[in-house]
């Protein structure tokens, strides 16, 4: 896609590569401000636990009697995966005011500490005294309802996509229920035997980030609303484009599985906890979504042909999207590492993983706000709830 919009020749978008060295400089003064010493953690969801100084997830962890580590490392599994999947835009009006620490928060944040909060309180679990787990029995019956309650909707508190995030989990549910061999080999069905599985095929007490995308999308595949498939396989975050011509089956087929690569990146820290060694983190790509695709709208990296694009309301499996999005996955490897000289690291010492947190994340926010006082992205998606 890249090469094509580099050569002129995309139906939606213009390429300026001589904005992106600029656009560079601007993403590591934001590495800088928010991590002065450049120890840049992985984009992950554990970071959005953490609010105001306080590291809510860790405080609950500390205050609970695990049976043994795996237990907990489960428990982190079956938090993430809940979260993740819960994670797909919000809108911009909606909010979540945790009283007891005095936050009120929208968006990914928003969302973040509210699951938090329903999975402390046991909304996942069929076990009222084992409220830490997201296990099928109970996720099989989640309601639009439930997430309502949870998420503190209602008509002056709208969350998009509300019917679309409860179907995907009930989904989850009846999946992980219907597949005991991988989600329930040292317990009742549950997000955290994911953990289990993982851990009995590493090698050697090693996996790679690769290894954990594919048993990502081939053990959960099946959960992602009806889509395009391939061979019966469902491909979740996977759409055509024109463009794209190959010579078998996957001609004009765009992956990009968002939800999923933040998933593997945000599973890495309890694996490590576990005592296995994740490795090849580079092997995952970018994340297409809204605040990394934004940045390179707002920052001119890219620009759309029509200009009356940004006034309109896009579908996700809209071929504009599409472009913006596979546009977005390739420029963040070029931005990757320039951003690495700009800070003098290594790609050793700063994966695309660390760029996505510490940089382009928080800069495709940073920008937004500037450009649009709402801080909203360039474009107006239509979101089911389960993409982003």
């Amino acid at each position: 896609m890249l090469e094509l919009g580099l050569a002129g020749e995309l139906p939606h978008f213009r390429i300026d590569l001589d904005r992106l060295a600029p656009l560079s400089d601007y993403v590591a003064h934001v590495v800088r401000d928010n991590y002065p010493n450049l120890d840049v953690p992985l984009h992950a969801r554990w970071r959005h636990f953490v609010v105001r100084g306080w590291n809510l997830w860790e405080e609950i962890a500390q205050r609970t009697a695990w049976r043994g580590p795996a237990e907990r490392v489960r428990a982190e599994f079956d938090l993430a995966v809940v979260s993740v999947l819960l994670d797909a835009g919000a809108g911009t009006d909606w909010r979540y005011n945790d009283a007891s620490i005095g936050a009120t928060l929208g968006r990914s944040e928003g969302l973040a500490l509210a699951s938090l909060r329903m999975f402390e309180r046991g909304v996942f679990s069929s076990d009222s005294r084992d409220p830490l787990r997201a296990d099928a029995a109970r996720l099989a019956t989640i309601t639009a309802g439930d997430l309502a309650a949870g998420f503190a909707v209602d008509e002056h508190n709208p969350l998009t996509g509300l019917e679309g995030r409860a179907a995907l989990l009930a989904r989850l549910g009846h999946h992980m229920r219907d597949n005991t061999h991988i989600f329930a080999t040292r317990d009742t069905a549950r997000a955290g035997g994911l953990f289990d599985h993982l851990a009995d095929t590493a090698t050697d007490g090693e996996l790679t980030a690769p290894a954990i995308l594919h048993a990502l999308l081939v053990h959960l595949g099946p959960i992602w609303p009806d889509r395009l498939t391939l061979g019966r396989i469902p491909l979740g975050d996977t759409w055509r484009h024109r463009a794209i011509e190959r010579a078998d089956a996957s001609d004009g087929l765009v992956p990009l599985h968002k939800l999923p690569q933040w998933l593997s990146y945000s599973l890495i820290e309890p694996l490590r906890t576990a005592g296995l060694r994740v490795g090849d983190i580079d092997g995952l790509t970018g994340l297409a979504e809204y605040r990394n695709g934004g940045l390179f709208v707002d920052g001119g990296v890219i620009a759309p042909r029509d200009p009356a694009q940004t006034t309109r309301a896009h579908s996700v499996d809209a071929e504009f999207v599409v472009e913006w999005r596979a546009l977005t996955v390739a420029l963040l490897d070029r931005l990757a590492r320039l951003v690495r000289e700009h800070l003098g690291i290594s790609a050793q010492e700063f994966p695309l993983g660390a760029l996505l947190e510490g940089g382009t994340w928080a800069a495709g926010r940073k920008i937004a706000k500037e450009k649009r006082s709402d801080g909203r992205p360039p474009f107006r998606i239509v979101s089911d709830g389960t993409v982003f």
